[in-house]
């Protein structure tokens, strides 16, 4: 919808990015509301990896927007050579999610994260196109929901079933089919969530270098985001880290309720994984189950011995009952730390089986994951050693 010209400040002698709505569109009042709404998102966020606005104007009937010229290329040209090295997509990632997340919380969600609006420049990425940007519902004074704003989807089935494009659609469902959400496709209003699971779908292309949902169609593209899971990342890539799997799966959550709630918590993640030697190899499923399908004897062996072994204890314990006892214990985390509740590092404390002790996981104020071991009748709790990102314990 709108045309993009590289021109020059004859002023302040730079090269700057000039968008202008053509002529046949700029009469049209949703694509100048449009317009508009791009140039308040972007003057109202400073961010080094946000493209800048310059100025805004009209003259001649032409309304337009001065924003900074990058030089470099989309993440989608540079993802037709294929996929990224996971450390190098890691570092493009942590980047876009730090933007992202100062956008939302100056109540701002993009609504058409794709890699086609993330430009690659030898400063980095930036984050481009708000032209969907919308003021988050209760994060902003802004007026009532504009004709844009997702409520039902009207688009036609001829639309659907249509080849499958790239292309921002017009119409009440505004975005990329692609990388919209499913609570978007079906009518709801988008939200920061919209945006991890839009997130969520560019991760799963610079990791893998397909796209998370493919189609021969929209129809069919939407239909796959609806009620298909992507291939599994640890499928793709047997060696990528157990954890990079777990944090693109939980941006893809079909439920906005199951996924990151905020991209601050996604890119905490993507900066452990970098911390992390992100190259490091582990075991693949396939590799268990050619494991586990090497030889069964073993493992029926083991089954029965454990099976003898449980009959034996049990008969033990009706031999010789003991008096249950009662332990009264307040659990609070540690001195100067928190228990981890965000997914994926989260997990409740846990029980040992003779009743004694507890165990749980608790991050420090560095940010330090640890499983943490104490005992009912104390009130101190023991870290481990080596127990660095514990998850889940049991």
């Amino acid at each position: 919808m709108g045309e993009v010209y590289r021109a020059r400040d004859t002023r302040l002698g730079r090269d700057v990015a000039i968008k202008v709505l053509p002529s046949h569109l700029s009469s049209n009042p949703d694509l100048r509301q449009r317009m508009e709404r791009e140039a308040r998102s972007i003057s109202s966020l400073n961010h080094p990896h946000i493209c800048t606005l310059h100025d805004i104007g009209s003259q001649d009937g032409v309304d337009f927007l001065v924003m900074e010229h990058l030089d470099g290329e989309t993440l989608a040209d540079r993802l037709h050579c294929g996929s990224m090295p996971i450390a190098e997509a890691l570092q493009i990632a942590i980047k876009i999610a730090d933007a992202l997340d100062k956008a939302h919380a100056r109540g701002i969600v993009h609504r058409d994260l794709k890699p086609a609006n993330i430009m690659l420049t030898k400063h980095g990425p930036k984050l481009m196109d708000f032209g969907l940007a919308k003021p988050a519902p209760g994060l902003s004074s802004a007026s009532g929901a504009s004709p844009l704003t997702p409520s039902t989807p009207t688009m036609s089935v001829a639309a659907l079933s249509a080849s499958a494009s790239p292309l921002t659609q017009k119409g009440t469902v505004v975005g990329t089919f692609q990388y919209m959400a499913p609570e978007v496709l079906q009518g709801a209003e988008a939200d920061a969530r919209s945006d991890v699971f839009s997130f969520g779908c560019v991760l799963y292309e610079m990791f893998t270098g397909r796209r998370a949902f493919e189609g021969k169609s929209q129809f069919s593209v939407l239909g796959a985001i609806l009620d298909k899971e992507p291939e599994r990342i640890s499928t793709v890539l047997p060696n990528s880290p157990p954890r990079l799997d777990e944090t693109v799966w939980l941006c893809l959550a079909k439920n906005p309720e199951q996924r990151y709630a905020c991209m601050h918590d996604v890119r905490i993640q993507l900066e452990a994984l970098a911390e992390a030697d992100p190259q490091a190899p582990s075991i693949s499923a396939a590799a268990l189950n050619q494991t586990s399908n090497g030889s069964r004897v073993p493992w029926l062996v083991a089954a029965f011995a454990a099976l003898l072994a449980l009959i034996i204890g049990a008969a033990y314990l009706f031999q010789a009952p003991k008096p249950a006892a009662v332990v009264q214990s307040s659990i609070l985390p540690p001195p100067g730390t928190m228990f981890v509740t965000m997914l994926p590092a989260s997990g409740p404390a846990v029980l040992s089986p003779d009743g004694t002790r507890i165990a749980f996981t608790a991050r420090d104020d560095k940010s330090k994951v640890l499983l943490y071991v104490r005992a009912l009748a104390s009130l101190a709790a023991q870290p481990l050693a080596g127990t660095e990102d514990a998850m889940y314990p049991f």
